[in-house]
């Protein structure tokens, strides 16, 4: 049922130098169904990641955390991401934390490294204990069929309520070098920053001193994961993890200041944005893909604030699944906000190319015929103009449909 979801030929997704993938059938809640993922990295490799905000994190943020913290402090770089689907690991108190921590002793036994060398990620169910037994069978398999060109079964590896694998891939030329980007992500629900509610991994060859990237990592989920919802709940296991092996020609990317950090940082941030983009398409339940647009405010703090209060709003989500152009809920969730100060008289709502409201009430010119129209597309924009300075914000959603209810009803059956 996704909407508008863009054909992926795995043959299209290039190969990152200095990264191969492995998975495996591990049976970690469903059998026949590849439910572990391995991401192996050469040495010399970089890596960066930001994680939910959720003050419940699952076990395997606490510890990639523990992890990228030794990074940092001039301890050995990472070598190994493990991803398990169909169990969140959050919700499980110490026990948790160990079976998190068992999971790097076995793999790093397995594959010759040290345990803080590896960073473990799951997603599933919360409040369930991990199946630790059953991963640590599965990892072998996961090593054995290592390959650099294993990115669509990766994201067929991650998925959970997905019903398509997400990944996208690209080239650049940065300052006459070649750089290769490719990532893969999952989510379909449970979707709202900060960050996103999903798993993001995203890899490339250029070489990005730890520092550069870990500012990299934050400024394009800003520009990408942190600009999605679906649903409104913010989930317990996000994480976005960007991987710079340093096998490109192009010269090491050591400051932010640099036009190779601006032209990497959008080449990163596109690719970041259809991932994100991907996994409101595939949102649970969506029929229909919604950009929010809002300009002419005094921040872009506030403009956000205003986008998040449409974009989470059940009553605007449910008019659009039922193309009713009950457009008042828009103006009710603009005026609900936040904003203390905002005068409704010099806002203007557009739908589409309609231009719905101004100075604080119905467009003389509109036609509620109109407004059906734009609403019965499978692709809508709604653009709010704050009339309060220049700062813009633009986030991405779908609509609220009875099939999202039965989705999450149904999910642990």
């Amino acid at each position: 049922m996704a909407v508008n979801f863009p054909s992926i030929d795995p043959a299209q997704l290039h190969p990152v130098a200095g990264v191969t993938l492995g998975y495996a059938e591990a049976n970690i809640r469903k059998p026949n169904r590849k439910d572990v993922l391995l991401v192996s990295l050469d040495e010399g490799a970089t890596v960066a990641g930001v994680f939910t905000s959720n003050r419940f994190c699952a076990a395997p943020v606490t510890v990639c955390r523990e992890h990228l913290a030794k990074v940092r402090e001039g301890g050995k770089g990472i070598r190994a991401l493990v991803v398990n689907t169909g169990n969140a690991n959050a919700g499980t108190g110490e026990p948790g934390l160990a079976h998190a921590r068992e999971t790097c002793v076995e793999l790093a036994r397995l594959a010759g490294i040290a345990p803080e060398q590896v960073l473990p990620f799951s997603t599933g169910v919360i409040l369930e204990p991990l199946p630790i037994d059953r991963l640590k069978a599965g990892l072998p398999a996961a090593l054995a069929c290592r390959a650099p060109a294993r990115w669509y079964e990766a994201a067929q590896s991650i998925m959970t309520t997905d019903t398509l694998p997400k990944a996208a891939s690209q080239q650049v030329t940065i300052d006459g070098h070649t750089v290769t980007l490719t990532g893969i992500s999952k989510g379909a629900g449970m979707i709202k920053p900060n960050m996103a509610t999903m798993l993001g991994f995203l890899a490339c060859d250029a070489a990005v001193a730890q520092d550069v990237l870990d500012t990299l990592v934050k400024d394009v989920a800003d520009r990408s994961f942190n600009c999605i919802t679906i649903d409104g709940d913010t989930s317990t296991n996000d994480s976005f993890m960007l991987i710079a092996t340093g096998k490109s020609s192009l010269p090491a990317v050591t400051s932010t200041g640099t036009p190779a950090y601006a032209a990497l940082r959008d080449a990163v941030a596109s690719l970041a944005q259809t991932l994100a983009q991907l996994i409101v398409r595939d949102g649970e339940g969506a029929t229909k893909f919604m950009t929010v647009q809002v300009e002419g405010g005094a921040n872009v703090s506030e403009c956000r604030q205003v986008a998040y209060a449409i974009g989470h709003s059940p009553l605007v989500k449910t008019a659009f699944y039922a193309s009713d152009p009950n457009l008042g809920r828009i103006l009710a969730a603009i005026g609900y906000a936040g904003i203390a100060d905002l005068d409704v008289a010099k806002i203007d709502l557009y739908l589409g190319d309609v231009h719905v409201a101004t100075e604080g009430g119905r467009h003389p010119a509109y036609r509620e015929e109109d407004g059906q129209r734009v609403m019965k597309e499978s692709e809508i924009t709604i653009r709010v103009m704050l009339g309060r300075g220049t700062a813009q914000a633009t986030i991405w959603t779908c609509d609220l449909s009875h099939d999202y209810v039965s989705i999450n009803a149904d999910y642990r059956s």
